[in-house]
């Protein structure tokens, strides 16, 4: 066989696997540069998960959604939301064929890794006032050291008063840091293990050293509450029933020289959020009803009545079918098993500085588009949800037929570790699931890398799956 033929035959039969910004024009870049532009404004107007929702619902009411409360009856092409207590959402565009054919969604979650503050936080030390501090998910705690933090929440009084808090994102505002152990007197913290170099006991975050005139003792933590009080109304008994999150106060922004990339805290999976969301903006009267699933406490298990682990998904289901009036016994069940859906969670992007812990010919990369996980779990696939073939053929079938960059991986080498996402949960109701999202560098650090590429594909991908699953 002639090379030329060789090449040709190589051309149709291997997996093309290149860089996909080789394949844009400068239209579809600037596209990718815009809708990247609107992304790192939603993120740093949104670092919690209570910010997402509130964030999320202004976009979908802006969109026409309404609760799905305020309705008597739903029909084709209606748009609603259910409210999950402030930190999940649902929403649903109502599709024209019958609901009992089954319905269509992705699925993303709103928390991301962080420091959450102690019921009792608030202590004086040697003239200092620290906050103890829980952190929430997988951190490696060495890394939340020595960078400015926010704070972030709700303090909720006994008599239902909310107070939100939001200190350290204005450049006028101050900010808050954990200290660490300078490297001269370090010789004996630096012999542990990385894992262990710092305590999850010493998490404390540095909030003020100015003592209270007057001769009392704790004079630096009375001057804290002081400031409190006269800010916010509230004592220290208030932040027993308080909601309060240490989030890195970073900006998210472009990176690099070419800006083809977005830095930022909680990508993981706040950048799947805004994809599906943004995209679901962009759906009308789907042929099944779309759905988009907003969750909470994924990080530590998806437990909780706002975790994917809670019946409020079937209930927010139930509601749309009581209101279509075609609800009956065992009805949602039969949905579920007739629905197909997509996790979108991100993936870990192949980082060349440590490439020993993943498999080349398996791993995503930042720029070749969204990424699909037949199976998370770990080792052997334990805990996993593995997706049939017959699914992951209909999403290429998607995919390709969309033009959506996409690639096929998993999660670091079989024996390394492994991970997990909501797909199980939604598995194991009967629909069809398969992982679908973005890769990223420096997965649960407080400072993630993504490429924009990627997001722009990923935002493409899960609006081709509403219009044609």
């Amino acid at each position: 066989m002639e090379k030329k033929e060789a090449e040709e035959l190589k051309e149709k039969l291997f997996n093309k696997k290149e860089n996909g910004w080789n394949t844009k024009n400068e239209d579809e870049k600037r596209e990718i540069f815009e809708y990247a532009k609107n992304y790192i404004c939603y993120m740093n107007k949104s670092k919690t998960e209570r910010e997402i929702v509130e964030n999320s619902i202004k976009i979908a009411e802006d969109n026409g959604f309404r609760p799905i409360e305020s309705y008597e009856s739903l029909h084709a092409g209606d748009k609603v939301y259910y409210n999950n207590r402030e930190k999940s959402m649902y929403l649903a565009v109502i599709g024209e064929q019958s609901i009992e054919d089954g319905i269509n969604i992705i699925g993303a979650h709103a928390d991301s890794p962080r420091l959450d503050l102690k019921p009792n936080p608030l202590y004086e030390d040697s003239e200092f006032a620290y906050l103890k501090t829980h952190y929430y998910g997988g951190i490696k705690k060495y890394q939340w050291t020595t960078i400015p933090l926010a704070i972030h929440g709700v303090i909720v009084k006994t008599n239902g008063e909310k107070v939100k808090i939001n200190i350290g994102e204005n450049e006028q505002d101050p900010i808050f840091t954990i200290t660490d152990l300078l490297p001269h007197l370090a010789q004996e913290q630096m012999k542990k293990k990385l894992a262990d170099g710092i305590d999850g006991e010493d998490l404390n975050l540095l909030i003020g050293s100015i003592p209270f005139d007057s001769d009392v003792s704790e004079k630096v933590k009375l001057n804290i509450l002081n400031l409190l009080n006269i800010k916010y109304g509230i004592t220290e008994k208030d932040l027993l029933s308080s909601e309060l999150e240490l989030v890195p106060a970073m900006p998210c922004r472009s990176m690099g020289f070419d800006e083809s990339m977005v830095a930022g805290y909680g990508q993981d999976d706040k950048i799947c959020v805004y994809t599906s969301l943004t995209a679901l903006m962009n759906v009308q009267n789907p042929k099944k009803t779309a759905v988009c699933i907003i969750a909470d406490k994924e990080e530590i298990g998806s437990m909780g009545n706002t975790g994917m682990e809670s019946h409020v998904f079937e209930m927010f289901i139930s509601e749309i079918l009581n209101k279509l009036g075609v609800n009956r016994p065992n009805l949602l069940e039969k949905v579920f098993c007739k629905s197909k859906m997509l996790s979108a969670d991100v993936d870990a992007g192949l980082d060349p500085i440590y490439a020993s812990v993943s498999e080349r010919n398996n791993a995503s990369y930042l720029g070749r588009g969204i990424g699909l996980n037949k199976y998370t779990g770990a080792r052997g696939k334990s805990g996993a949800s593995d997706a049939n073939a017959e699914f992951v053929a209909e999403v290429r079938n998607i995919f390709e037929n969309n033009n959506i960059r996409y690639q096929i991986a998993e999660l670091g080498k079989v024996d390394v570790g492994g991970g997990g996402t909501i797909a199980y949960i939604l598995a194991n109701k009967g629909i069809d699931v398969i992982d679908c999202g973005v890769p990223v560098l420096s997965m649960h650090s407080p400072y993630e890398v993504t490429s924009k590429l990627d997001l722009y594909e990923a935002y493409r991908g899960y609006e081709a799956f509403w219009k044609n699953a």
